[in-house]
């Protein structure tokens, strides 16, 4: 799966700001991404710095000027496309939502934020009524994925909930930045916070997390503004950020069965030594380390565990979870209630080829490994 966020600043006109936005997702498409996350109310500028009714109106239904614009995308692109919107649900009912658009254009799901705040310049109690339809996972042409939104990140529960429905990759589109007078003394550790929930949701609940935020100082009349500090970024099930974290960047990260960098930066060698990284094997309170072994004639990499653990009450289901980041190898398998003895072997090739075969596996495995490259080597 390629994830591709869209960080991007926004102007007073939203018919720009979404012309923007399709842009944006044009081009993610056309680097590959298979799913495409837009920041939180991305097409106006951030209006909940103040209280003002007039800003009312920019809200829109469900179906409605995003979603009818974005749609066609996602069925021309064959890409998933995450849409927040200030959603008009009803006279005198507002939310900030999120509709998963899938690749065939259809309306896969929509979510709505639960967690409303009501902090200086973040005035959202004003505008949007807390989400009435849960947390939610939703099935789309690139995986079942999560769509939560800004406040929720600050809170276990929703990831928790969304993760347990089986998203493997959780979306937070945010609108988050500094207070200019406070940003020289508590700025770093803000945004230091911020980055630190989301990445324990991921180590939490063993998923992706993928934060999109927008950048630019916003200033309404009479304010200070708030300056967003971007740095969206995609995190792993370790919590390690493998793209992103800049202020100001655009890029593509690759996740899940992701494809190994078959040229190595220059004065760089593959190390044929391989090491377990924390590969320790769970099974009903038994572990056991995974055996690594490289040939280095092929350039393959193969991890091996076996477990002899049997429950006929356990249900044959499982979660394989990959993922390929330059300078670094990681794969990681994620498997669950499946009965049987148990023989996994993940074969990571130099031509960018990740494979994984699972024969009957154990209740419960964990597993990770990984390859690194070692500068200097003859």
């Amino acid at each position: 799966m390629r994830i591709g966020l869209v960080q991007m600043a926004m102007g007073p006109d939203p018919d720009a700001n979404l012309a923007k936005g399709v842009a944006r997702v044009r081009e993610a498409a056309r680097a590959g991404a298979k799913i495409v996350c837009l920041p939180e109310l991305f097409r106006s500028l951030y209006f909940a710095q103040r209280e003002d009714a007039a800003q009312f109106a920019l809200a829109e239904p469900i179906p409605g000027p995003s979603t009818q614009a974005l749609a066609p995308v996602a069925k021309e692109t064959g890409c998933v496309i995450i849409v927040p919107v200030f959603e008009r649900r009803a006279a005198g009912l507002y939310h900030n939502s999120v509709a998963v658009l899938d690749a065939d254009g259809r309306t896969a799901g929509l979510y709505r934020k639960m967690h409303i705040p009501d902090d200086p310049a973040y005035y959202e109690k004003f505008y949007f009524a807390p989400g009435d339809l849960g947390f939610k996972a939703f099935d789309t042409k690139a995986g079942r994925v999560g769509a939560l939104v800004c406040w929720d990140q600050w809170y276990p529960e929703g990831a928790r909930l969304t993760a347990l429905q089986g998203a493997s990759v959780l979306f937070f589109p945010t609108a988050i930045g500094w207070h200019p007078k406070e940003k020289a003394k508590y700025g770093a550790e803000q945004r230091d916070a911020w980055r630190t929930i989301q990445r324990g949701h991921a180590i939490a609940n063993g998923v992706y997390v993928a934060a999109v935020n927008r950048v630019g100082l916003e200033r309404p009349v009479g304010g200070d503004g708030i300056e967003f500090w971007g740095s969206s970024f995609v995190a792993d099930p370790f919590g390690v950020v493998i793209a992103g974290g800049g202020g100001l960047w655009h890029r593509i990260a690759q996740v899940q069965q992701g494809a190994i960098p078959s040229q190595v930066p220059p004065g760089v060698t593959r190390d044929p030594a391989t090491r377990a990284r924390g590969a320790v094997l769970s099974i009903s309170g038994q572990e056991s380390r995974p055996r690594a072994t490289y040939d280095p004639a092929s350039g393959t990499v193969t991890v091996r565990f076996q477990s002899k653990y049997y429950d006929p009450k356990h249900t044959a289901a499982y979660n394989r979870q990959y993922l390929a980041t330059e300078g670094r190898l990681v794969v990681q398998l994620v498997l669950y209630n499946v009965p049987e003895i148990a023989a996994v072997t993940a074969e990571l090739s130099d031509g960018g080829r990740l494979l994984a075969t699972v024969t009957g596996t154990p209740s419960e495995a964990y597993a990770d490994y990984t390859v690194d490259y070692a500068r200097g080597l003859p």
